[in-house]
């Protein structure tokens, strides 16, 4: 940003738009000359404003110090604008008065929530609660396994018949798979049951360490024939490492609790009527079902709020 786009009033900037509600001057009759950064036409204006005005500058652009002269000469000019929209009375109209009202009420809802914060700590047991409930939810197993993935189950089959008579199933795989993976050998890497489809991922449960499917698995994807390589138990990260990412999370769900209750508690009467929606619910979970289905042969993605990494323990030998 370049110094002379300062005052950035007139320029529609993010002193304008980003800190209006938060750094408003403050030209009240109470402001003491000795807590005042500068006077306009006999109204002074705060060091509260230009202290606040810095913070927001600060944290909007990352850090970016912009000097201090530049930020009064800001003040000075919104001042003047005040002024001069005062003079004329263009705070009195109905549309402005509300609009000013919304920006006070959205002050004072934030100002709420900070209280409630403050009154109400995330605690070490809640951290911890969180963090069981978000180990509970990852699979403590992963899988290693190579598949082939062919158009028809006759030859599923007849794949299988050159596997009993010894032939090699990477290279079965290379010459015959019609998956991504064939050029790795059928290779699918290490995976969790919830990252594949469930009959995919109940048939490589069901197998045993080096042994394959004797009969082909069938998915929407075509006909399988599944090589378990390995398995070996997840380990979840200690809780002091992602302390820092549950700690939010608890916090959201706290004040999401709180004002639940607040709305339990208070008589509510919304005078608008229902909207129907334009798509019925069934549509509209079938097509997104159809957008987040993985692209690989075998795999699915899920979306989830909350994602907790695993450190895989050593594979049993």
């Amino acid at each position: 940003m370049k110094l002379k786009t300062i005052p950035l009033l007139l320029a529609g900037s993010v002193l304008l738009t980003a800190c209006q509600q938060n750094a408003n001057n403050i030209t009240a009759s109470n402001i003491q000359k000795e807590d005042a950064i500068a006077v306009v036409n006999g109204q002074y204006i705060s060091k509260f404003a230009l202290d606040t005005l810095t913070a927001e500058v600060s944290e909007r652009g990352r850090g970016q110090k912009i000097p201090t002269e530049k930020l009064i000469d800001e003040l000075v000019r919104r001042e003047l604008l005040v002024q001069e929209a005062k003079s004329k009375n263009l705070q009195a109209t109905p549309e402005i008065q509300q609009r000013l009202a919304m920006m006070q009420n959205a002050m004072l809802s934030k100002l709420a929530v900070d209280d409630y914060i403050k009154a109400n700590p995330v605690t070490d047991a809640e951290i911890k609660a969180e963090y069981d409930k978000q180990i509970a939810k990852v699979a403590s197993t992963e899988y290693k396994a190579r598949h082939i993935l062919v158009a028809k189950e006759g030859e599923a089959i007849l794949i299988i018949a050159e596997l009993d008579k010894g032939s090699d199933f990477a290279e079965l795989a290379k010459s015959k798979s019609t998956g991504p993976s064939k050029t790795q050998g059928g290779d699918l890497g290490w995976f969790s049951a919830k990252q594949m489809v469930p009959p995919f991922s109940e048939a490589v449960i069901a197998l045993e360490n080096g042994s394959y499917t004797k009969t082909p698995v069938q998915t929407q994807f075509g006909w399988h024939i599944i090589l378990r390589e390995d398995a070996r138990e997840q380990t979840p990260p200690p809780l002091e490492a992602i302390k820092s990412q549950l700690e939010p999370i608890v916090q959201r769900e706290k004040v999401a609790a709180y004002l639940d209750s607040l709305e339990k508690n208070a008589k509510v009467e919304i005078l608008l009527p229902a909207e129907v929606p334009a798509l019925a619910p069934a549509t509209i979970v079938e097509t997104v079902t159809e957008e987040v289905t993985a692209t690989s042969d075998t795999a699915t993605e899920t979306v989830e709020a909350v994602k907790v990494e695993v450190v895989p323990a050593p594979a049993a030998k």
